[in-house]
């Protein structure tokens, strides 16, 4: 993967980093920041590339990366960037929050004008642990700075929201997804497109998707079940996607390829333009499909795979679940 070499690499969250940005242009850096998106959305990213800015020797508004205060950041070792921990995988306790944080932040910083600690996961914070925050983020000293980051910024105490800013990162486009995809990564254009699509605008997701020889594989099989699905019997292809899917784990991922094609199936019918489709490299068998499935019997399709899903995530019968979609298929 492409190293990243200041905001100028990260795609997408412009208004993000030009508000990061303004603030330490105009010094008006807060002593908090909650960073929030899904995972993946590059919540560590901006605010390591925020850290460095703020303790580069330079004092610009991108890292130099070249200064020896940017060079142990990107080693992990700057002293004056402390990482928040915790030993327990589900919970940041009270415990954690005051010795590397409550009672560190008395210490001026090492060699650096700022000390930003990072808290990680954030929203695994106990009720215990934020509160003991609190006098920290209300008065802390001029060289301290804490940023959250947080997958569910709905689990912190208001008290702690209502003194944070709260930066959002939204998804970003699927076009500028992909493009990252084939310039950086190398991606083929007809795998980047899938992968784009899939990740719905997560970069990290999509990254990973790259990289994962399983998720090709996921996806030929996918492709293949579905181009062949006229020619098999029902009991034929639900024993093909349980060979597939061993423990269930990746069922899902095959529910939202399925989706993704009978859209692209619908999309066609409808417009028989080809410049808007997910599956491009598939289109004869989309252009086939299109010819022999109605609207509704497309929409019946769609319907299904959705029930599928709830129904699967309800524990209902694995077999009955995948036997009434690919009946469902097969009828329309």
């Amino acid at each position: 993967m492409k190293e990243i070499r200041g905001f100028q690499d990260v795609v997408g969250h412009r208004d993000i980093i030009s508000h990061l940005q303004n603030a330490i242009r105009l010094n008006k850096v807060s002593h908090a920041y909650i960073f929030c998106g899904e995972e993946g959305s590059g919540k560590n990213m901006l605010a390591s590339l925020f850290a460095m800015t703020l303790q580069c020797k330079e004092g610009g508004t991108e890292p130099c990366m070249n200064c020896i205060s940017c060079k142990k950041a990107l080693s992990g070792n700057h002293p004056d960037i402390i990482r928040i921990t915790h030993e327990k995988p589900n919970s940041i306790g009270i415990d954690d929050i005051r010795s590397q944080l409550v009672n560190d932040v008395a210490i001026r910083p090492y060699e650096s004008p700022r000390k930003i600690y990072i808290v990680d996961e954030a929203e695994k914070m106990t009720p215990q642990a934020q509160n003991a925050l609190l006098k920290t983020i209300e008065e802390p000293p001029a060289y301290v700075s804490i940023f959250f980051l947080s997958d569910n910024p709905g689990l912190f105490l208001p008290t702690i929201t209502s003194r944070c800013v709260m930066l959002k990162l939204k998804p970003v486009s699927d076009q500028a997804v992909k493009e990252y995809l084939v310039r950086e990564l190398q991606v083929p254009d007809y795998q980047a497109e899938v992968q784009a699509s899939f990740a719905r605008g997560i970069i990290g997701r999509a990254i990973k998707m790259a990289e994962s020889q399983e998720f090709n594989e996921v996806t030929q099989n996918a492709l293949q079940l579905l181009k062949q699905s006229k020619n098999m019997e029902v009991y034929e292809l639900v024993d093909a996607i349980k060979s597939m899917t061993a423990e269930k784990q990746n069922v899902y991922q095959y529910l939202e390829l399925f989706t993704m094609w009978f859209r692209d199936v619908l999309l066609f019918k409808a417009t028989k333009e080809v410049d808007d489709l997910i599956f491009k490299s598939e289109f004869n068998y989309i252009k086939e499909r299109a010819a022999v499935s109605s609207y509704r019997g497309l929409e019946a399709i769609l319907e299904a795979i959705r029930v599928a899903e709830t129904r699967l995530h309800a524990n209902v019968n694995y077999d009955l679940t995948m036997e009434l979609l690919f009946l469902t298929i097969r009828e329309n």
